[in-house]
């Protein structure tokens, strides 16, 4: 079984059971966002969790240890994604990517924000005019090493 087969599967039996993402991170104990993550093959579970979602949703064993292994991150297509949320996200990266990397350079000197000491959060705020989409991401600063 492949990855993305194993995401279909998922997917599918929550869809079936009416559950959402924040639904399955209750019972797996994380975020929501990550747990996400890590139903769509881009984070490894531990046993206890990838165990605990093949149980909540009648997943074979093949599944469950998919769920396990390490993910070869970064995974999507690099063609510009065609489905308007992800388009919209690329699209923000694609005007703002270059004045955030300058006032991060700015308030912190040369280096990256990681991916790894990593969390995102999403949520959602009520406004008259229409609601409002708050995705908030919060990493580690990680100045250049020189030598």
């Amino acid at each position: 079984m492949k990855k993305e087969e194993c995401t279909e599967m998922i997917l599918s039996a929550m869809s079936e059971k009416g559950l959402t993402f924040g639904e399955m991170a209750e019972k797996v104990g994380r975020h929501e966002v990550w747990v996400a993550t890590a139903l769509f093959g881009q984070a490894s579970m531990s046993k206890e969790e990838a165990e605990t979602v093949g149980s909540v949703l009648g997943l074979d064993a093949d599944c469950v240890k998919l769920l396990q292994e390490c993910p070869y991150k970064g995974s999507l297509s690099t063609v510009v994604p065609t489905d308007p949320l992800i388009y919209r996200l690329y699209e923000i990266m694609a005007i703002y990517g270059m004045p955030l990397k300058a006032i991060v350079h700015e308030k912190f000197g040369d280096g990256i924000m990681s991916a790894i000491d990593f969390e995102v959060d999403v949520r959602k705020m009520e406004d008259p005019k229409g609601d409002r989409v708050i995705i908030e991401l919060n990493g580690k600063f990680l100045p250049y090493k020189k030598w």
